[in-house]
């Protein structure tokens, strides 16, 4: 019998982790992200971020590349992040 498991895969720390927001497409959308992530003493590279509008322009998403030291770093700047006013989801 092959027993699938349905547990998550275990991540190994430090690590490059990619962290996705979704949002409303205004301008204070970039910067509650930024400081959410300074406020947690990430390492990224700003350059490196991207953001896309949906096509009406009502959504934005804005994705960025961490240096992610373990889980309670990535909970609380999960938590940070869904805590802003413009942040719709976290992924």
């Amino acid at each position: 019998m092959n027993i699938m498991s349905t547990e998550a895969p275990k991540i190994e720390f430090p690590c490059a982790y990619p962290i996705k927001v979704m949002g409303e497409a205004h301008s204070e959308l970039e910067q509650q992200v930024i400081d959410v992530l300074a406020h947690n003493n990430v390492e990224f590279d700003r350059r490196l971020m991207s953001t896309r509008n949906s096509r009406r322009g009502r959504w934005r998403s804005i994705t960025v590349m961490i240096q992610a030291t373990g889980e309670p770093q990535l909970k609380a700047i999960f938590e940070g992040l869904k805590s802003c006013s413009r942040v719709r989801m976290v992924l």
